[in-house]
């Protein structure tokens, strides 16, 4: 550690053949750690004769036809690109070898056609976010460990942000314009894209990127790193399986479409899951019976626009046996969710709010209006929280809904001890589960606690991908798992899982 910096880490990343070290320190005088980029396979030498190659290479382009072809079409285009960069390495690089050459190409392929250094923060796992909020500024970040962080990155131009927004405007069929300044995409990764044109955002053309989550969450993963404790993962799985709904709630990245794919984990694979939202996010293990649904926005004539709630209608047709909804927004889609709650269908959704109360404000109140007692349709209401501070996404309260539509918060965090620990005693729940599936109160302390050992076994097993915990899953509800024998089952079954794997 030197006087005026801190290292906090440093790791590698290899794209498209290019080494990139990271490198990310904390200066005393500076408020904001940096996240600093250094690609170590090319030398400083190479990249000036790289940037004299990209220099003929544009003059020999006509850069503005790009922009009229189609999505699938890049990948025609970039071959033609690359035959031109070939023929120009060479002249260059005469001794180039195979190898070598395909990483100068898609280097500077990268700089001219992809996103430049940010398919490089794209490309980091450990990165949630990405901004980009003028070509003055440099390019920020938000890690899962550091938390917000200022790159080396920077945006030559407001133009090349403007084209960034349009390119990928272009492969999803919508577009960005001066009449059409805001625009919610995606890109083929899955990952979430919002722009912005000067100016409405007056400092300059802004894009923001919420990474797709290439290993989702999964219920082991969220008990090891603390979100959630194993005595409210057991329970919310009880409730699961006995086809309670569950309403999600929390601010924004809290961690409430994680919470609601780790719910996904319990749902049994024998059963029709429907999940609606506006940009795909959840990932279900490819053992389930799972067809995802997206909306879309009108064209430019105002035509074609399919909303959420357009989806939620459709879905009761479907024959669904779970329905997933990415976000509950607008009074006619929580009429329809509660509808489709009363009418038997178990439904999983996120909402924007802070803690139990505030949900049941939020549907209760304009706008959305909803009469306080068809509200003890929602089973349990877990909320999420983000520390900003620390960082740290929790638990914050699991609640039942009483008749009354008031909550009853079962189970909440203790957050000096970072603890969910138990607050009331259930009014509802246990007896809608004693109604529901004949169990005694006995029997639904003894379901919870082998499901705890279920859970606790994946963590010793380090059993954290999607698919094997669906495999488990799967495994439990075809009754293959003896929890009477569990103990002498376990080590035998592991092995099997492990041989599975590989």
């Amino acid at each position: 550690m030197d006087g005026q910096q801190e290292q906090l880490d440093r790791y590698s990343l290899t794209v498209n053949d290019v080494l990139v070290e990271i490198n990310i320190i904390r200066y005393r005088n500076h408020p904001v750690a940096k996240y600093l980029i250094s690609i170590t396979n090319i030398s400083d030498t190479t990249k000036l004769i790289l940037e004299k190659i990209r220099q003929d290479f544009i003059q020999r382009i006509d850069f503005s036809a790009i922009e009229n072809f189609e999505s699938n079409d890049l990948e025609k285009i970039q071959n033609r690109f690359r035959r031109e960069i070939s023929a120009l390495l060479k002249k260059y690089f005469p001794d180039l070898d195979e190898k070598s050459e395909s990483m100068l190409s898609n280097y500077i392929i990268e700089e001219n056609l992809g996103f430049g250094k940010v398919d490089i923060l794209l490309a980091d796992e450990r990165i949630e976010e990405i901004v980009i909020n003028s070509h003055t500024e440099p390019v920020r970040v938000y890690h899962k460990q550091y938390g917000w962080l200022e790159t080396n990155v920077k945006i030559v131009t407001e133009a090349r942000i403007r084209h960034y927004s349009s390119m990928i405007g272009r492969n999803v069929g919508k577009e960005i314009t001066a009449l059409s300044p805001l625009m919610d995409a995606h890109l083929k990764s899955g990952d979430r894209v919002n722009a912005t044109l000067t100016p409405i955002s007056t400092a300059g053309n802004t894009i923001t990127i919420r990474k797709f989550a290439k290993d989702p969450w999964t219920i082991p993963k969220f008990i090891q790193a603390g979100t959630v404790s194993l005595d409210g993962a057991a329970f919310m799985w009880l409730c699961i399986q006995q086809e309670l709904s569950i309403l999600v709630a929390g601010g924004t990245g809290s961690g409430k479409t994680s919470m609601l794919n780790v719910l996904s984990n319990f749902f049994p694979p024998s059963q029709r899951i429907i999940t609606i939202e506006d940009t795909r996010e959840l990932v279900l293990p490819k053992i389930m019976h799972w067809v995802p649904l997206a909306t879309r926005l009108p064209n430019p004539e105002g035509k074609g626009g399919v909303t959420m709630l357009d989806l939620l209608v459709n879905s009761l047709r479907m024959r669904p046996d779970r329905i997933l909804v990415g976000e509950v927004r607008r009074k006619e889609e929580a009429q329809i969710m509660l509808e489709a709650m009363h009418t038997g269908h178990s439904v999983y959704a996120t909402i924007h709010a802070n803690n139990a109360d505030e949900v049941v404000v939020r549907l209760s109140n304009p706008p959305i209006s909803i009469p306080k007692p068809m509200l003890s349709s929602i089973g349990l209401i877990c909320v999420q929280n983000r520390n900003r501070r620390t960082g740290k996404r929790r638990t914050l309260q699991l609640a039942e809904v009483l008749p009354s539509g008031d909550p009853n918060v079962i189970l909440q965090l203790n957050v000096r001890d970072d603890i969910l620990q138990k607050m009331n005693e259930s009014q509802v729940i246990y007896d809608k589960l004693e109604l529901y599936s004949g169990m005694s109160r006995e029997d639904i302390q003894k379901d919870i606690e082998s499901k705890k050992k279920v859970l606790q076994w994946l963590i010793d097993n380090q059993f954290f991908d999607i698919e094997t915990v669906g495999k488990v899953m799967s495994q439990y509800y075809m009754g293959i798992l003896d929890m009477d024998n569990w103990k002498d089952q376990q080590e035998e079954y592991a092995q099997d899982l492990k041989e599975l794997k590989s």
